[in-house]
């Protein structure tokens, strides 16, 4: 859960509506392939609910990781515009928020502040994974893993508030 919270806890409350109106909730089942390895993402997907599993190979034999509520997939894909190098694939009935490329794009073009926003909170994320990584495969320091660089703390906490934003309302529709 503490990923979308580096996410989310960049945007303001005004860019988290603004996702919850412009994106959609898509129920999936089990063994429903959410991205394809080496097909284009026109979407970015945060994971309300379920399991998600993380697939190098072709014939989704070996996960690589596990995805739950607060995971955000496609980020790659969004920000390189190459096709991903894995496949994401149901495990558990699950519960993602979609919102597309296009979609995105279009916000970023018209609202700068999104833009840097929503870049940023990209990188957060990405950071966070890379470390989280980096300390599984023994080379970070295990202590440090749930430490939070205090400029960024402010926004975690309302994070946690605008999830459950986007957990509310999609669990209405």
């Amino acid at each position: 859960m503490k990923r979308v919270l580096f996410f989310l806890g960049q945007l303001n409350d005004r860019d988290v509506e603004w996702m919850i109106h412009n994106g959609n909730k898509l129920e999936l089942p089990v063994g429903y392939t959410l991205i394809n390895k080496g097909e284009s993402v026109d979407s970015l997907f945060i994971v309300l609910s379920g399991q998600l599993s993380v697939f190098s190979d072709s014939n989704n034999r070996d996960s690589i990781a596990k995805l739950e509520a607060g995971e955000i997939v496609g980020e790659m894909s969004f920000l390189e515009s190459r096709p991903p190098s894995v496949s994401v694939v149901v495990t558990g009935p699950s519960v993602v928020y979609q919102i597309s490329r296009d979609t995105i794009s279009t916000r970023m073009a018209e609202n700068p502040e999104f833009r840097s926003n929503f870049y940023y909170a990209l990188a957060l994320f990405l950071s966070n994974r890379l470390r989280k990584t980096t300390d599984q495969l023994g080379y970070g320091n295990p202590e440090e893993e749930d430490l939070i660089d205090t400029n960024v703390l402010d926004g975690v906490a309302q994070a946690g508030s605008r999830f459950g934003q986007i957990l509310h309302r999609f669990s209405e529709v």
